[in-house]
């Protein structure tokens, strides 16, 4: 593989409406995210990727944009922006922003002149079709709830294409037109000097054009929009031309935010000559999901978590690098969702942030992952923010469940878990702002705050710490970054290990995921202990004894 910047690097994901508010308005803005920069700097972290702060009426958290050129004056000026790049530059950080050209916002320039003027070239922007028997285009149904299709106001008949909500109408690729604007806009970012993007929802751009209806799934009478995906072909030429046509002028990184692509395209997204530098892995992520809704949702498992983790490691082999998450803002609390009810504590959220971040690929952390942030204690249906919660919370209604049930059903997989302010310190607000928060602070920011956890040397955010440090280190670095990904021991139950083998050093990854200790036969000699969550690790006639939720680092002879 040829090495480039940004493979031994420690990414981290800046939700700014959340993290640290500097004028007291209870929205983080970007002022406040450099203010915070040092404590970046000091756990460890490189790359800086920040969801979208571009101009939005904020109607999904800005990822509907309405001028891709302008900061949002909830975050600050263009000034804090080319500021922030400057004082990350000074830390040797890099800043990635969001890139969501999927769709643009219902109040972008464009989209309301293809609304005035639906046959005229900026309706050639978008996707405008007529309707069918008096019926919408077609049956698909949105990410979030509701036929995809928009009444054209003032134009009997004529409907716009929206697979999210409905004020973010989706850009029509297929316009080359469109296309050079896209990538006008993305190099005038990079030479800006931003080292790359974070691309959302890009398998999307890619439609099957034949708008034919498809199998219904649920009471609507709609079709889940992913029938649509797998019958779209030729997206790799779109990811293909922006590629060249944009980041690899630059030399920039790029994840891609990719579900449902198919095993064999794998080399095409992230290989040597890939459209991205990587690509999330959400196998653990998706687990466990229904069509019905996040209602009848399946609880993941040790075991499952294992063997998805798995399943991802040996899928990608050394075609490339995977960049590997516990949450982010679209999903609740790592440590709330892949870990049994009544046993997050301390030692098991070192335990998942151990297993994880030790995995090949590059490691991204979400803020407040870093000092185990749990899901929030939401009380009613009022509280919540999030557009997807709402939607789920409707479905699980039509579904029959009571409103507390339909609540309870949908609270632990609630976006707005990940996306409660920062908590800094345990005074009032959390330190995160002097005003009123626009989300509710978690109740928890007492027990966990950053202030807290930076001065007690066993807290989550140390252990994070030696995370990255070893990841860096000049003696073990390239077996971390580089080495193969060799699972063992996997028969036993409730026991994730893997080998990482480098060129010269290889690395023992183990971690007890159960509170119940087990014995394990190591396979092979331990040379050196070189992370360890409890106080010590027993060991006898080549046997160790893991105590609940036991993880360490070992190298072997």
């Amino acid at each position: 593989m040829e090495k480039t910047w940004w493979q031994n690097k420690v990414a981290y994901q800046i939700y700014p409406k959340s993290f640290c508010d500097s004028n007291g308005d209870g929205i983080g803005d970007l002022r406040g995210i450099i203010s915070r920069l040092d404590y970046l700097k000091e756990l460890g972290v490189d790359i800086i990727w920040l969801s979208p702060i571009y101009q939005s009426p904020l109607v999904d958290q800005g990822y509907d944009i309405s001028d891709y050129y302008k900061i949002d004056p909830r975050f600050g000026t263009m000034e804090d922006m080319d500021e922030l790049l400057l004082e990350a530059k000074k830390r040797g950080m890099y800043i990635v922003m969001d890139l969501v050209v999927n769709h643009c916002s219902d109040q972008h320039e464009w989209f309301q002149k293809a609304m005035d003027d639906p046959d005229g070239e900026y309706g050639q922007y978008f996707y405008i079709r007529e309707g069918k028997d008096g019926k919408v285009p077609c049956n698909w149904r949105s990410y979030f709830g509701g036929s995809v299709w928009e009444p054209v106001p003032g134009h009997e008949n004529k409907y716009y294409l929206h697979l999210f909500a409905k004020e973010q109408p989706d850009l029509n690729w297929e316009n080359p037109k469109l296309r050079r604007e896209i990538y006008k806009m993305i190099n005038w970012w990079l030479d800006k000097g931003l080292a790359g993007f974070r691309i959302d929802a890009i398998i999307n751009i890619k439609k099957d054009l034949r708008f034919q209806d498809f199998e219904t799934d649920r009471e609507d009478g709609l079709s889940d929009i992913t029938l649509m995906l797998k019958q779209a072909k030729g997206v790799g030429e779109f990811l293909h031309e922006m590629k060249e046509e944009t980041f690899a002028k630059y030399g920039a990184f790029t994840v891609g935010e990719v579900f449902n692509e198919k095993e064999e395209e794998l080399p095409e997204f992230i290989g040597e000559n890939g459209h991205f530098s990587t690509m999330f892995d959400f196998n653990e992520t998706v687990f466990g999901g229904s069509d019905k809704g996040w209602y009848d949702r399946t609880k993941i498992t040790a075991e499952d978590y294992k063997r998805c983790c798995f399943e991802s490691q040996r899928k990608v082999g050394k075609i490339g690098f995977l960049s590997n998450i516990i949450e982010n803002h679209d999903e609740p609390r790592g440590v709330s969702h892949y870990l049994p009810a009544g046993e997050v504590t301390e030692d098991s959220k070192k335990m998942l942030g151990g297993l994880n971040f030790m995995l090949r690929g590059l490691p991204f952390i979400y803020q407040g992952q870093e000092l185990g942030m749990e899901n929030c204690a939401f009380s009613d249906i009022s509280e919540i923010n999030d557009i997807s919660t709402l939607d789920q919370y409707k479905v699980a209604l039509a579904a029959g469940l009571s409103e507390k049930e339909a609540f309870e059903a949908v609270i632990e997989m609630s976006r707005d878990n990940a996306r409660t302010p920062f908590p800094w310190n345990d005074e009032e607000n959390a330190g995160f702002t002097t005003g009123t928060p626009w989300l509710k602070i978690n109740p928890d920011y007492v027990r966990i705050n950053a202030r807290e956890q930076m001065g007690r040397e066993d807290s989550v955010f140390h252990f994070y710490q030696k995370l990255i440090a070893l990841r860096k280190s000049e003696e073990y670095g390239e077996a971390v970054v580089y080495g193969a990904c060799e699972p063992v021991l996997e028969e036993q139950k409730n026991l994730m290990a893997y080998f990482r083998r480098g060129k010269e050093k290889t690395l023992l990854v183990m971690g007890n995921y159960q509170k119940e200790g087990q014995r394990v036969q190591l396979p092979g000699k331990i040379k050196k202990v070189l992370l360890n969550n409890k106080e010590e690790l027993r060991q006898e006639d080549g046997t160790l004894s893991l105590e609940g939720y036991q993880f360490a680092v070992l190298e072997m002879e």
